[in-house]
């Protein structure tokens, strides 16, 4: 077939047509091809449509670990128009009930282990991937008998949970092919033209792409896509660890590994610490984080053992898509400075651009391919989604400014920094002076109230083992790395650092630790 329209679906599938003996999906003991990947995909969109009702348009959950279901239950709802809505699998059971309702699911794919608790938070009509999965595959037609799809399609990406509640992302699938997908070639142009995507393909030698993070976060779920328009062997692990990472990048001579911060790069770093010359990862030349920046220590502890590994930052948020790169010098400790798109404003209060070198802190914005809004929520949708002169825009809550180069220099989400005495501190600076300590594993910073600067540095810690960390100790540390007013005046030890699967904080967790640690002092 022929791509007619930008449209996830399409694309996928005219690629298929003409790569379709390659090596597309690979997870555990499980290898398909594309075309088998296409075909047992119909089968399913065939059992969703035909058997469960799902009709264009409506909402179908993935509450899923990675694997290859959660890959085909993407594409079968694509197929079908309907709309994949991702589940954070660490929901308990009342979180649950507000995001199936939230999202007006009308059918859920579920992994056997959540089952229970996916009925108890009602769940509706429910496919379980381990139990019935493969006999309803097996009854449904592999033909690809499908209505005609749009670029208009809907995508949904749900996100946050750490400073509120859950919220559904709604994009055009046009506008998240280009603003999130990089138009069919993220390292260059965009395609001009859809059938372009399949005409590429076929002159490009296959690489294997190896997207960490669990398919429940969105830049694994676009990485996945970036990988299958170029023709590329995807390979997944069903649940992270540095082990197993690297036992997988080993076996299947991954190219290109995508993380999301220091919670995934971290413990890939410690395993190589731990047992090095263990893994064979001479395959291996890009590792690049979306969603979070990777500290400065733990790449220096990542270079010590992959010495020519390309590392790449990626700045964006499920509301932008992809908006630019790491500078050589960027970093939470020596400030994150990013080269941004030509769609990548920052505008002041009045929503005017902010001159370059002004020193203006304004709010990061962005424009043209920009989502639709919010799912059920105009008031949200109306805070962060406007139009200036018939151009939509977004405002996903970053403060920066713009240096003399034109280079972005950002100071992190407005929605967690810290006001002590007037002055602005965000977290991730102090995060990382925190982390690079040799008795530190992980660290979240928060503001906790305070009488007289109305917010003072918490730092929430898990030690390395063996060690305990003292405030007089860290504090010092800092000294040497961040102003003073940054440093953190309060310290709460914990055994575990609760983040989201994906490896974001949990800043609403944070601040609950810390206030509690407060209270005792």
């Amino acid at each position: 077939m022929t791509a007619r329209h930008y449209n996830l679906a399409d694309l996928f599938e005219a690629n298929v047509d003409v790569i379709g003996d390659r090596e597309a999906l690979v997870v555990g003991d499980r290898r398909l091809t594309y075309r088998e990947l296409d075909e047992r995909s119909n089968r399913l969109a065939h059992h969703l449509g035909d058997e469960m009702g799902v009709q264009p348009g409506q909402h179908v959950g993935m509450h899923l670990y990675n694997g290859v279901e959660f890959v085909e239950g993407i594409l079968a709802c694509l197929k079908i128009r309907a709309v994949p809505i991702n589940v954070n699998y660490r929901y308990v059971e009342e979180e649950l009930r507000y995001l199936y309702g939230n999202a007006d699911l009308v059918a859920l794919l579920v992994d056997e282990e959540f089952v229970d608790r996916a009925k108890a938070a009602g769940a509706p009509a429910m496919l379980v991937a381990q139990q019935d999965y493969e006999d309803a595959l097996a009854a449904s037609s592999p033909e690809r008998d499908f209505p005609e799809r749009s670029g208009d399609d809907r995508y949904i990406i749900y996100t946050g949970g750490t400073t509120g509640m859950p919220k559904g992302v709604v994009w055009r699938q046009e506008d998240l092919f280009f603003a999130g997908l990089g138009g069919g070639n993220p390292q260059g142009d965009p395609v001009s033209r859809p059938r372009e995507v399949a005409e590429r393909v076929v002159e490009r030698n296959q690489i294997v792409m190896f997207p960490a993070p669990p398919l429940m976060h969105g830049a694994a779920q676009l990485g996945i896509f970036i990988a299958f328009h170029w023709g590329e062997k995807v390979v997944l692990v069903r649940r992270y660890s540095g082990e197993a990472a690297l036992d997988l990048v080993d076996a299947e001579k991954v190219n290109s590994l995508n993380l999301v911060g220091d919670a995934m790069a971290r413990p890939l770093a410690e395993a190589l610490d731990a047992v090095p010359g263990r893994w064979d990862t001479s395959s291996l030349f890009v590792l690049s984080s979306a969603g979070a920046i990777l500290s400065e220590a733990v790449k220096e502890q990542l270079r010590r053992h992959l010495p020519d590994l390309i590392i790449v930052d990626g700045f964006g948020s499920t509301e932008t898509g992809s908006q630019g790169f790491g500078t050589a010098t960027s970093s939470p400790d020596k400030g994150l400075r990013f080269t941004m798109n030509e769609r990548v404003t920052v505008l002041d209060d009045d929503l005017q651009p902010v001159v370059p070198g002004s020193g203006v802190v304004g709010k990061l914005a962005q424009r043209g391919h920009v989502p639709l809004g919010y799912y059920n929520d105009p008031e949200k949708t109306a805070a962060t989604f406007f139009e200036i002169d018939g151009e939509r825009w977004v405002l996903p809550g970053d403060m920066a400014t713009v240096e003399d180069d034109g280079t972005v220099l950002v100071f992190g989400r407005g929605s967690v920094s810290i006001n002590s005495g007037g002055e602005k501190i965000y977290p991730e600076e102090v995060e990382a002076a925190l982390k690079s300590h040799r008795d530190v594993f992980d660290a979240v910073v928060v503001g906790v109230p305070d009488e007289r600067w109305g917010e003072r540095v918490a730092a929430v810690v898990q030690a390395r083992p063996g060690c305990t960390p003292t405030l007089e100790a860290l504090e010092a540390h800092c000294r040497t790395r961040v102003a003073g007013y940054k440093v953190p005046r309060l310290l709460a030890l914990v055994d575990e650092m609760v983040r989201s699967p994906a490896g974001k904080a949990d800043y609403q967790w944070a601040r609950s630790v810390a206030a509690q640690s407060s209270a005792r002092s």
